[in-house]
């Protein structure tokens, strides 16, 4: 079995799972950034690729690979890998799906956090020598505590479901947007009640995004949606940047339309200095909290997907079912 990781090497080498599998396949490594050319130099014969969630397997790939059987993404992402061609050919688009949920979860309540708490701004005024004068001014101000917030989910797969677990303790009441409901008995252990889209951006201080990107989803955070949440409200995305209009959201920020921001991931990546959301008014810019799209990369979830990916490759060589197929 011939397997070509495309990201980063001594990640594939790190978290490389102590199975049969692992040690008995031979493996090629590019760096993400490596071209179509590159790869099918390296491994023109390979089985299976492995692909970061932001490395691309396009149509031409595919198509030059006569013995591909099997393309796994990293993570849980697989907008990156061209999902019709692999299908024309017969084959088979894994990902990681859940891996991910219980780290992604924590980046968005760190984030909601950080935007009601005004993290970033405080921060600074404290190593500028302004901590009183910034005390003074919050608690005129004022600022919601996690609990006192209305928490809506717009998407509520694994990882929504994880981030309600985390705010439930914490008294949050929750709404969840999806395109069909819970059943009534999951309902009730998450705390969560269904909602229309409309019914929740009007409602919710904060929106948190869990959607995966389709072109149902891309750009979906438009004006119009944006237009439809509380001047006092805040966005959170640790989805993917496509889902959002960056541009909408700029004037957002701008205009006051919505109160802030956190962010874990932009569309392009890598992020550019030109990219409309880091060149913020100074004010707006304050009400901005970004991740450097790190919100499901921990450890363990390395180690997770990691094992995920080459059980699936055993199953492949032994001719069994696969898991976490897409197509």
């Amino acid at each position: 079995m011939l397997v070509l990781t495309v990201g980063s090497e001594a990640r594939t080498r790190k978290y490389l799972p102590d199975l049969p599998i692992a040690r008995d396949a031979e493996l090629v490594c590019a760096e993400r950034g490596a071209s179509n050319d590159d790869l099918l130099a390296a491994a023109p014969d390979a089985d299976v690729i492995v692909a970061d969630a932001i490395s691309p397997v396009d149509v031409r790939l595919i198509e030059a690979m006569p013995n591909l059987k099997l393309i796994h993404s990293e993570g849980v992402a697989f907008n990156a890998i061209d999902v019709e061609a692999a299908r024309a050919r017969g084959i088979a688009v894994c990902n990681c799906a859940g891996v991910n949920a219980g780290t992604v979860a924590e980046q968005a309540v760190m984030l909601m956090l950080m935007c009601l708490r005004r993290a970033l701004e405080g921060d600074r005024a404290v190593r500028e020598g302004r901590q009183i004068a910034l005390k003074e001014r919050m608690m005129v101000e004022g600022f919601r505590e996690l609990g006192d917030c209305t928490v809506g989910f717009v998407g509520f797969g694994a990882i929504g479901q994880a981030t309600a677990r985390y705010l439930r303790p914490w008294g949050c009441k929750m709404l969840y947007n999806k395109r069909h409901p819970l059943d009534e008995s999951l309902e009730n252990e998450l705390g969560v009640h269904f909602a229309s889209l409309d019914d929740l951006l009007a409602t919710c201080d904060i929106v948190s995004l869990h959607v995966p990107v389709t072109d149902e989803t891309r750009g979906m955070v438009d004006g119009a949606f944006l237009a439809k949440m509380r001047s006092d409200s805040v966005l959170i995305n640790t989805a993917r940047g496509d889902i959002v209009d960056q541009e909408a959201l700029v004037a957002a920020l701008e205009e006051g339309s919505i109160a802030a921001a956190g962010l874990d991931t932009l569309t392009p990546e890598p992020v550019t200095l030109g990219n409309p959301l880091v060149n913020l008014s100074t004010e707006a810019a304050a009400r901005v909290v970004f991740s450097p799209h790190v919100g499901g990369v921990a450890e363990g979830m390395f180690y997770r997907a990691h094992r995920t990916i080459w059980e699936n490759i055993a199953r492949l060589a032994a001719g069994e079912e696969l898991v976490n197929r897409v197509c």
